[in-house]
């Protein structure tokens, strides 16, 4: 199975997604998409009830579920049940909610939009550029946010190409170098700006996204120079990629007075509410 895996937004909460080449189908969390239909504080285990009682029920629609891995909040990859369009399009049917209609029109939309990204590409990146605006990014920003992410692409190639796994030791990877020029866990760097399911790249400030890129790029570099392959030789370029945007951060710090690492988001208002009354639940 050919994976990509990608996120998306249903009235601004986010749906963990993985496109099957292969098959070319979407696969949907269906934790995500039942915490949506739900509103449960706790949607993993709603689905687990929600699960044992379609098994009970003889019914069919979860063994077509399959396991797959999804990134989690702290910036790893775990099994967890993943579903196609037309499975959830009958899962809906069980959990009575009034977001039923809008999840199945927004499932049919999403389906629609890939077969059209797939016949021009450019549709993809565009939609990317609305999204941002969306969530208040400007004009600047959401070209360092393009910059960073072909920097970043270049350096998954190039681990793809030299004997590192995607998913478990690109999340590795990925992590030593952020810890590296922040300071500060991927996870822990999530936490700091009261974010989950979210892209923290989605997040960061112009210097936060300036200094990831430039870790990203010297590690790629470095790992080409000295021709790192699989997980272990290329921790090396990983720190060192890692340390030379830390370096640059810290003279920066010392020359400005503030600090580059930052607890802004940019959740809109109505997520922010939606965070307070979990909290309260």
């Amino acid at each position: 199975m050919n994976i990509n895996d990608k996120i998306a937004l249903f009235e601004g909460k986010t749906i963990r997604r993985l496109w099957d080449k292969e098959k070319e189908l979407w696969y949907f969390s269906v934790v995500d998409i039942v915490g949506i239909l739900s509103e449960s504080a706790d949607p993993r285990n709603y689905w687990k009830v929600l699960k044992n009682r379609l098994k009970a029920e003889g019914s069919e629609l979860v063994t077509k579920c399959n396991q797959l891995k999804f990134l989690a909040n702290d910036g790893k990859y775990y099994l967890s049940d993943a579903a196609d369009t037309e499975t959830l399009l009958r899962l809906i049917q069980s959990v009575p909610s009034p977001k039923a209609e809008p999840v199945k029109l927004w499932l049919a939309k999403v389906g629609y939009e890939r077969i059209q990204e797939t016949v021009d590409p450019e549709k993809s990146i565009n939609r990317g550029r609305v999204t941002w605006q969306r969530m208040g990014h400007s004009q600047k920003w959401i070209q360092q946010r393009m910059m960073g992410q072909e920097i970043r692409n270049k350096l998954t190639d190039y681990w793809k190409n030299n004997e590192v796994k995607e998913q478990d030791e690109y999340a590795i990877l990925t992590n030593i170098i952020h810890q590296e020029w922040s300071d500060i866990s991927i996870k822990d760097h999530k936490s700091l700006k009261n974010i989950k399911t979210e892209n923290l790249r989605d997040h960061m400030t112009d210097a936060e996204l300036v200094f990831t890129a430039l870790a990203e790029l010297s590690t790629r570099q470095i790992a080409e120079t000295i021709e790192a392959k699989g997980l272990e030789e290329n921790k090396i370029p990983a720190k060192k990629g890692g340390r030379i945007a830390k370096n640059a951060r810290l003279e920066l710090e010392q020359n400005t007075g503030q600090k580059v690492v930052s607890d802004k988001n940019y959740l809109k208002p109505a997520d922010d509410f939606d965070k307070l009354n979990e909290s309260k639940q």
